[in-house]
């Protein structure tokens, strides 16, 4: 097993650990550590694509894997949220559908004329924005769990307004998805 691909099963492997110490109130600093644990898995994120490219250890275990390992590490900061009460449920299944919607254009436009269905500009931001809106809301929720006073109802504007951008750049994107390969996708088939 490559580098890359290392990094991407570790990203896995931190998923379980970030959400326990995310919902398991036993210390006043346990938000840290989970902020701590889901900056590590997003650096991981990062490099295992440059990496990748760099070197040319492209795998399609990479190509697998990679994709769901970042979308199952947001997904499970999101689903923390809605636990904990911090952020609507709404814009959180705005996501997941587009999750799901552009994981199954994947697959029927691969299975199809093996078109590769890239990341575009906005996905990236998509992306980008999304993972500081966890961090940021990470950060805030940690501090008042150390005893730093912040305003409930800020906190909660907050919160809300940084998951529902997250949720309106993810539906442009996945628009965005559906128009670019809109003549891949086969409706008789």
């Amino acid at each position: 097993m490559n580098l890359p691909n290392k990094l991407t099963l570790l990203r896995v492997i931190l998923i379980p650990f970030f959400v326990l110490f995310a919902l398991w109130e036993f210390s006043s600093v346990n938000l840290f550590i989970a902020l701590l644990i889901f900056a590590v898995a997003s650096i991981t994120d990062m490099l295992d694509g440059k990496i990748a490219r760099s070197r040319n250890l492209i795998t399609n275990f990479g190509k697998f894997l990679d994709p769901l390992a970042d979308k199952a590490l947001v997904m499970a900061a999101l689903l923390v949220f809605v636990d904990k009460n911090w952020v609507s449920s709404v814009p959180v299944m705005i996501i997941l559908f587009r999750e799901f919607m552009v994981s199954a254009l994947r697959l029927v436009v691969k299975s199809g004329d093996g078109i590769v269905v890239a990341a575009g500009w906005l996905g990236k931001v998509k992306t980008a924005f999304t993972m500081v809106a966890i961090v940021v809301t990470l950060f805030l929720h940690a501090l008042v769990a150390v005893g730093v006073g912040i305003d409930g109802t800020a906190l909660s504007i907050i919160d809300n307004l940084l998951v529902w951008v997250a949720a309106i750049l993810t539906a442009v994107s996945g628009v965005q998805y559906l128009w670019a390969y809109r003549s891949a996708i086969d409706t008789n088939e």
